[in-house]
């Protein structure tokens, strides 16, 4: 299974799966895709004490990672086979602090897709439904 000869879709696919080893930064920040489609994805996201702030709470870095992950993998799923991508804006707004040891949904789904940008918008939520977070991002698309 060569990633790069797969479409964005068929890679987050392969990764909510387990078929393509999890990035590095799910392990530093834990996070996992849970579902995907065409233009959509949702994560689930734990803060805990390893993403404290100087004052004891949930670095806001926690959340602005999530976000950047959450909707760059929603601009994956809308690329052809060697596309790649990278973020060229994150605008974040963070509603209330982000708890600790609690399982939170983040999901992207993309607004635009133009010829060289992408525009998604992501949220972080409880499974009340609690808005945690809210961000849009612009990824540029990289061709190979």
């Amino acid at each position: 299974m060569n990633p790069l000869e797969m479409t964005g879709l068929e890679v987050m696919q392969a990764f909510v799966k387990g078929l393509v080893p999890a990035p590095g930064i799910a392990k530093t920040m834990p996070m996992q895709p849970v579902e995907v489609e065409h233009g959509r994805i949702v994560f689930t996201a734990i803060a805990d004490e390893r993403h404290t702030n100087p004052l004891g709470g949930v670095h806001g870095g926690f959340a602005a990672t999530v976000l950047d992950s959450v909707t760059g993998c929603a601009t994956h799923t809308v690329l052809a086979a060697g596309e790649g991508y990278g973020t060229t804006d994150l605008n974040i707004k963070m509603c209330r602090p982000i708890p600790f040891n609690t399982t939170l949904f983040a999901e992207a789904k993309v607004i635009n897709v133009g010829r060289n940008l992408v525009i998604s918008e992501a949220y972080i939520r409880d499974e009340a439904g609690k808005l945690y977070a809210h961000a849009t991002a612009t990824n540029m698309i990289i061709r190979r």
